[in-house]
């Protein structure tokens, strides 16, 4: 490799000698030259505990024109500007704990060189990343590897000055889960995450929301998304996130850069969102909240387009609060015109699918979807990011308007470009699992997420008078919403349909690379994300699980899924696909029945009975053989920095695009310079 680059570097420099003066020649020289550069960008920042910083580039950033740069960085600025709300949502002292630590960090002039400064200097990076002190996917609180002693000395050498509540809490095991999904206990009580305040409880919100009524039944609005719940004298009340609310200090700032966005959109029905998203932002109107997702779901034309506010629910135990969250995006035009075949055969999915007929959508209605690329990120969606979105949320705005999925295309490109194949050797059943993986894994896994956001999320509804899903299914809505996507996906991956659309040329060495690859995540390799001994907590690794341990359970007497135990190693081996997909569609008919008609007892006994517990002996295993690998289980990423440059006027004349040095550099500047909220709100 390193001498055929050598190579390239020198045929380069003869051309350049003798050419230099020819246009075309030039022209192809810059090509190259760009193409090397494109090999030397550095997607890895750093790694440290259990993640990888990596970063992301923004193909295409100079085909935009001035005014869609413009508008791609005050969407930027606005959902920068948002961004401690993330961390006051996630834990009520997050935001004194931070200033504190920061101040730490920059001050010292001590030993830096010391295995308690290395160990506080990880610290405080986990708690960037997590956007707080707990864990972003176990929700177990982080635990400072220095003892209470140093961190006193800490404090004393910087002049630094913390509560005592506050210094206590960074050791002890109070609020030690952030969100606490357990079976069997007060969800809400035992959460430490700050939507609710001291002394509420599950019966509390039950009670507070069980009394509120829509004006229009069929139109349910989303009751406590975008609210604190607290009691005041014995009472309950709203906190509301909004301009003289809740959060107001930093939602005015949002506004400001979201009134700048409206002026440069790119045409009215995307002004008109935003404007309603103002108007949201003003008045914490829940009735704007979805009047503005309406007009935001049928604005689908333009290059640029964002997400912006709170949205997804999974950080409540109950499901009802909304965490902040922001993503710019900009349309990838190759691939959004490639895969926007499934939007436009979305009723053919509908119809096809297993689901019971009147769990059938008899319409499928405005599902687009997009490949984007990602411009910049906050609050709930950075530094860890998704890699697929499908929103709006409320049930009934799909129904009637549709939804806008969105896969994001160069987070996936940077994921790609930054792994290695050593894990995947070590957990695949044999070779023909291992180059199926190779050679079809990425197109997989690509599909997959399509037919889980824009077909998944759109699909199936519910029966009559069944309330929304947050309310019939509580704490195992989420896991049992994304399990519902999942199956669909699943399902369809196997299906020759796909390669009549054109989207694969192969469907069924696509559909087993997919299958393999879910198996293995869902009953193995996910694994290593856990500490032995904890339950599956975060929504999508339960699903991952119910949905690969109940498929294994039922093909067990046809032995569909072998589990094989080679020189003390586990793994599982697919036999039979064509009945591993009447199982997944099984259960997706299942999971749309019990979504459909509100089935507690039945999503409590699935999500029990097969996505929390861990097999302990396997678990030991998978660690054990994972201790090999240096690569850290979990990524996220730094955003790029985009920097306007003025004229005398102060009117933006470009807008450039650079990275920033490192993680600690960019978690600096941001709480400098998006430091909007008081350490108590």
């Amino acid at each position: 490799m390193k001498l055929n680059k050598i190579l390239f570097f020198i045929a380069i420099a003869f051309t350049v000698i003798a050419c230099k003066k020819d246009p075309k020649v030039q022209d192809q020289i810059d090509k190259q030259e760009q193409v090397v550069a494109e090999e030397k960008f550095e997607y890895v920042v750093e790694q440290f505990a259990d993640l990888k910083i990596l970063r992301y580039k923004i193909p295409g950033w100079d085909n935009l024109s001035l005014k869609e740069q413009k508008l791609v960085y005050y969407l930027t600025q606005a959902g920068l500007s948002g961004r401690d709300i993330m961390w006051d949502q996630n834990y009520r002292h997050n935001l004194a704990i931070r200033k504190a630590l920061e101040k730490i960090y920059t001050s010292y002039d001590g030993d830096k060189n010391s295995k308690d400064w290395k160990a506080f200097e990880t610290y405080v990076k986990r708690v960037w990343f997590s956007n707080g002190i707990h864990h972003h996917y176990s929700n177990d609180k982080i635990k400072p590897e220095f003892g209470q002693d140093y961190f006193s000395s800490l404090l004393a050498a910087t002049s630094t000055e913390v509560s005592k509540e506050v210094y206590e809490v960074i050791f002890n095991d109070a609020d030690a889960k952030k969100v606490n999904q357990a079976k069997g206990i007060d969800n809400v009580a035992l959460s430490a995450v700050n939507f609710y305040g001291p002394g509420v409880t599950n019966a509390d919100v039950e009670s507070f929301y069980g009394k509120m009524k829509s004006p229009n039944p069929e139109k349910p609005l989303s009751y406590g998304l975008n609210s604190q719940l607290v009691k005041e004298n014995g009472e309950l009340k709203e906190r509301i996130y909004k301009s003289g609310g809740l959060y107001g200090s930093a939602i005015d700032e949002i506004i400001k850069w979201l009134e700048k966005a409206k002026e440069v959109a790119e045409n009215e029905a995307q002004g008109d969102a935003l404007g309603l998203l103002i108007e949201y932002y003003k008045t914490g109107s829940l009735q704007t909240w979805d009047d503005y997702n309406v007009a935001w779901t049928a604005a689908t034309d333009g290059n640029i387009d964002y997400i912006n506010s709170f949205i997804e629910v999974y950080n409540d135990p109950l499901g009802y609060r909304g965490s902040y969250e922001t993503i710019v995006q900009i349309k990838d035009f190759d691939m959004s015109k490639k895969m926007a075949v499934l939007s436009e055969n979305a009723q053919w999915f509908e119809d096809n699918s297993p689901l019971m007929e009147e769990h059938k959508k008899k319409n499928v209605v405005g599902v687009t979807y997009k490949v984007v690329t990602v411009a910049g990120e906050a609050g709930d969606a950075s530094p860890s990011t998704p890699i697929g979105v499908n929103l709006p949320n409320a049930n009934w705005i799909r129904a009637a308007v549709g939804s806008k999925s969105v896969s994001l295309g160069n987070i996936i490109n940077a994921y790609n470009n930054a792994g290695g194949s050593g894990r995947l050797k070590e957990f695949v059943h044999d070779q023909e699992e291992f180059e199926l993986e190779e050679k079809y894994g990425q197109l997989g896994d690509k599909l997959h997420t399509a037919l889980h956001e824009v077909v998944g999320h759109a699909s199936g509804q519910l029966n009559p008078g069944v309330g929304e899903t947050k309310e019939t299914l509580k704490n195992y809505a989420s896991t049992m919403e994304e399990g519902r996507a999942d199956l669909v996906g699943l399902y369809y991956l196997m299906d020759p349909k796909l390669q009549e659309l054109g989207l694969v040329e192969d469907w069924e060495k696509v559909g087993k690379a997919a299958y393999d690859g879910y198996i293995r995540n869902g009953l193995m390799t996910q694994l290593i994300r856990l500490n032995l001994g904890d339950d599956v907590e975060e929504a999508h690794m339960r699903n991952r699980q119910w949905v690969s341990a109940w498929a294994f359970e039922q093909g067990a007497k046809e032995n569909v899924i072998e589990k094989v135990t080679r020189e003390g190693k586990t793994y599982y081996n697919i036999n039979d696909y064509k009945k591993l997909r009447e199982i997944f569609g099984r259960l997706l008919r299942e999971t749309q029945r019990i979504k459909s008609e509100g089935d507690y007892k039945a999503a409590e006994a699935l999500v029990e009975g097969y996505g929390v517990k861990v097999d302990q002996a396997l678990h030991a295993e998978i660690l054990k053989r994972n201790e090999q690998f240096t690569s850290a289980p979990y990524s996220g990423f730094v955003n790029p920095v985009l920097v306007p440059e003025m004229d005398e006027n102060g009117e933006i004349t470009k807008i450039k695009v650079t990275q920033p040095k490192d993680f600690a550099t960019q978690m600096l500047e941001y709480s400098k310079t998006y430091n909007f909220l008081p350490e108590v709100n």
